[in-house]
């Protein structure tokens, strides 16, 4: 099935895309495997204009119903492939290659991995990197959070309303969060930051059962218990498979300009996944209808159409 547009990736900067996508009345497929990405997965957001609180989860749903009032469509899965074929774009998931005259690449970011013994083995029998999504199967129970930065900080303290105990590790001397959520910590009674301690291996068979540590100064050994690790060590690009296909930095992201248009002509980059300054759900759906618009004019003067002007600008 062809479409006019595709967009890969249902986060902030995906959603918002194919609202803008659908107002330009462009037939568009959104193609991601959960909706609204790191955004659906968060507790709480405050910092949304317009709301002073609101669950990731809320805000997610509540864009892609906008979305789908203005027509785009939604398949969850992942994408295995892009390529380029005669000015058309394939798309390959596990199932389906659709294709497209333009794309967008808006999939965000994938949570990095400690990479230590048991962790892979593990995963959904107690390892976890979403504390939200996974936090209430540990109730009353005891947790360890792996990091020092605000997402670690941020999920040790929702975490410290559900468990018995939370343990907070850090392989540095102190943790490099905001210092009002570090105070914040210090006032709860079940939560116990451990520094300088280096992850050696989450240890269980058919569940997590411990973890093993090192002193990172002393090199001491030694067994912690726990029945849940929760990993929070940062994002990573996860563009690998984009590797010759658009231009990537150092860091993997995808290079975008002003307008995101990638280095590929009718490819664009919205959100976390690219190098624009700020990973902050507001401006991952402010590149998103950048992205949307830029994709509409390129559509209008690659099909010989006169592009409804922007606000503002010069008719």
């Amino acid at each position: 099935m062809r479409y006019q547009l595709i967009i890969i990736g249902a986060g902030p900067a995906g959603l918002t895309a194919s609202i803008y996508a659908g107002r330009r009345e462009l037939k568009t497929l959104v193609i991601g495997k959960a909706t609204g990405g790191q955004m659906g997965i968060a507790h709480q957001i405050e910092n949304w204009p317009g709301d002073e609180m609101i669950a990731g989860f809320e805000l997610a749903d509540k864009m892609k119903k906008q979305a789908v009032k203005w027509g785009a469509e939604f398949v969850s899965g992942d994408v295995l492939s892009l390529s380029e074929s005669d000015g058309i774009f394939l798309v390959k998931t596990e199932t389906e290659t659709y294709e497209a005259e333009s794309v967008i690449l808006a999939f965000g970011l994938t949570p990095r991995s400690l990479g230590v013994a048991g962790e892979k083995e593990l995963i959904g029998k107690g390892v976890s990197y979403c504390a939200t999504c996974d936090g209430p199967f540990f109730k009353n129970k005891t947790v360890a959070v792996i990091g020092d930065g605000n997402s670690a900080l941020e999920a040790s303290e929702y975490l410290s309303k559900l468990a018995t105990k939370v343990y907070l590790i850090t392989k540095h001397e102190k943790l490099k969060g905001e210092n009002a959520l570090v105070s914040s910590l210090s006032e709860l009674d079940n939560l116990e930051i451990l520094c300088c301690q280096k992850v050696d291996k989450i240890i269980g068979q058919e569940k997590v059962e411990g973890l093993s540590l090192s002193d990172a100064v002393s090199g001491e050994l030694k067994e912690l218990a726990v029945d849940g690790v929760f990993v929070e060590i940062g994002y990573s690009p996860a563009t690998g498979w984009l590797s010759g296909f658009v231009d990537l930095n150092e860091r993997g992201e995808i290079i975008t300009d002003k307008l995101t248009q990638t280095s590929r002509s009718g490819v664009f980059g919205a959100g976390d996944c690219t190098d624009v300054g700020h990973k902050q759900i507001v401006i991952a759906s402010g590149e998103g209808a950048k992205s949307a618009l830029s994709a509409y004019k390129f559509l209008s003067a690659k099909n010989g159409r006169v592009a409804i002007p922007d606000w503002g600008e010069k008719k």
